[in-house]
């Protein structure tokens, strides 16, 4: 099962992606983990990422795009993984079609959490709010102004994913705004219809 999550920031899709990986035993895969660990590892599409990260600059679509290719070739990764975060760009999309063809693989759905952005940005605010009556530190991300300017990078660079997947006829929307059980429930629906023996689980072994 090879999926990607879509969605703005604070759309839940890390909540999603953790239950998804419980379930049925893939690895979800973010684009900070995987620079860390090849960048620890030593690999020699790490040790071009380093360079860049140590000369104070932003790591390439190229490396970034290698790297998900080297990550996605690991052992744990046979059964399926869960893109969070990535692709980012129409060209980091169009990167994650050639590195599946040439492995003779496809994606089996992609799913975008629809939320009310206006809704979420009040949702950040209380969350702030609460915070500092419980004299505790407000995070960087809980900042309204902070999280509206993530929500404009997002439709600015990584919302044309939603049309560019509609037209290929991956993408399945669910109501990012349910609780979060029912939320789960909407994308336990869209993988039965799009692989029904994996999302029960026998693929898995579980």
């Amino acid at each position: 099962m090879r999926l990607i999550l879509l969605g703005p920031p604070g759309a839940g899709k890390g909540t999603q992606a953790q239950r998804l990986v419980e379930k049925y035993g893939i690895p979800q895969l973010s684009t900070g983990d995987m620079l860390r660990a090849a960048v620890q590892a030593g690999t020699e599409v790490g040790k071009r990422a380093k360079a860049v990260m140590d000369a104070g600059e932003l790591v390439s679509d190229a490396i970034v795009n290698a790297i998900v290719a080297e990550r996605i070739d690991q052992a744990d990764c046979a059964w399926g993984f869960i893109l969070d975060g990535y692709p980012r760009t129409l060209v980091q999309a169009d990167a994650v079609e050639s590195m599946l063809s040439a492995r003779r693989l496809t994606l089996d759905a992609v799913i975008e959490l629809v939320v009310d952005d206006k809704a979420l940005v009040g949702r950040i605010g209380k969350r702030a709010e609460e915070a500092k009556a419980a004299g505790l530190p407000v995070r960087k991300d809980d900042n309204p102004a902070v999280f509206e300017e993530r929500l404009k990078e997002y439709y600015k660079k990584t919302s044309p994913l939603i049309g560019y997947y509609y037209a290929k006829g991956k993408l399945r929307g669910v109501d990012g705004m349910a609780d979060i059980d029912a939320v789960t429930r909407q994308i336990e629906a869209v993988l039965t219809a799009a692989t029904p023996v994996a999302a029960q689980g026998s693929a898995y072994g579980k």
